[in-house]
């Protein structure tokens, strides 16, 4: 009987900010670098989206870096350019990669409907896709799937509950 190879887990920190809309979970690497923010009401969800992404994850209590506890706080606090400082890393598949790196382009302040964000990657036909790649988003805010609403301009899905999406819409100047 051959021998099974066992893939060892991965190491991130967890760390915990406090927002005006509940305790965000942060994920980070040993370089730093963001892999996970979620919400603690959450936090299974998060569990299984790493799981998903890495495979074993192993989470140990461990402060995010300074500065992106900070540029996440100054987000809360009004200024939404901040976000564009906090590094992040995630695994996916390059469909997926895609997906999120158009997302991380969506000015604050601004919508886009799944279709829209489907043509702006050249992929007009994979607005189901889209959706379920948004949906597996692990980096909530930075990576702002909220900013993501459907055709006809209503608030769908949102993996922190839509109230939470409402919210952030709002704060960033969105009529919803």
């Amino acid at each position: 009987m051959p021998a099974r190879s066992i893939k060892p887990s991965v190491s991130f920190g967890l760390d915990r900010l406090a927002t005006p809309i509940g305790i965000a979970l942060l994920v980070t690497d040993a370089e730093g670098a963001l892999r996970a923010l979620d919400w603690e009401d959450y936090e299974h969800r998060m569990r299984e989206l790493l799981r998903l992404h890495y495979g074993a994850v192993d989470l140990s209590d461990h402060p995010a870096p300074a500065s992106m506890r900070t540029a996440l706080s100054a987000y809360f606090e009004g200024d939404l350019g901040r976000l564009s400082n906090i590094t992040w890393r995630i695994a996916g598949t390059p469909f997926q990669q895609k997906v999120w790196t158009a997302l991380a382009q969506i000015p604050a302040g601004t919508t886009m409907s799944y279709g829209a964000l489907a043509a702006k990657i050249e992929t007009p036909e994979a607005i189901r896709a889209v959706g379920h790649a948004n949906g597996s988003n692990p980096i909530s805010v930075v990576l702002p799937c909220h900013r993501l609403i459907g055709a006809d301009g209503s608030l769908v899905k949102y993996g922190g509950g839509l109230a939470r999406k409402r919210w952030l819409l709002r704060h960033e100047g969105v009529e919803v």
